[in-house]
């Protein structure tokens, strides 16, 4: 009984400390800036869609809950922060639509059966991180306008940094995947 008790709290802090972990690989995903045409790329949702991948939809759920609590708590997780603001404010800014499509994007990629398919796995990791920038626009929408270019300022610049990421984790998913065995 004392064994399977140790094993329980071993695998539970185990956990806590992926997802702390988890959190911090994502802040500085946010603050490494890659000279990108026509927009500086960051690797977010690379991190974001691995979180998933790696450890499951519950834990990549709770990795990306915890990184948004942490920068909605004033820490200068978010990209551009503490230079465009922290907290709540800098949070319902222009970006809380894609920081939320973060949190189903991770679901997503983690509850997705990545298959025998590379190309499987391509379109499921499309559609992955489709869902943060649905979820972008519309706040963009709802934020500056519906009337306004939305598309071309919050999708169409991060089209190709996107791409190459989606092509990235595409090749790499089958070895991102067995680290769900470690936790």
């Amino acid at each position: 009984m004392e064994s399977i008790k140790n094993n329980l709290t071993y695998k539970i802090i185990k956990i806590f400390l992926v997802i702390f972990l988890g959190s911090i690989a994502l802040t500085i995903s946010a603050k490494i800036k890659i000279p990108f045409y026509p927009v500086p790329m960051t690797m977010q949702t690379f991190v974001v869609l691995f979180l998933g991948i790696a450890f499951g939809p519950k834990i990549g759920l709770a990795t990306v809950g915890l990184y948004l609590i942490e920068g909605i708590a004033g820490i200068p997780v978010f990209s551009n922060s503490p230079e465009k603001g922290v907290g709540l404010v800098y949070f319902t800014g222009p970006t809380m639509g894609y920081l939320i499509g973060f949190l189903v994007a991770s679901f997503l990629a983690g509850y997705l059966d990545f298959g025998k398919n590379i190309f499987q796995i391509f379109i499921k990791l499309i559609l992955s991180v489709s869902v943060i920038y649905i979820f972008g626009v519309f706040w963009l929408g709802i934020l500056i306008g519906f009337e306004k270019p939305i598309i071309e300022l919050g999708v169409k610049p991060f089209l190709l940094a996107e791409l190459f990421k989606i092509c990235l984790l595409t090749l790499l998913a089958k070895k991102i995947i067995n680290f769900r065995k470690f936790i």
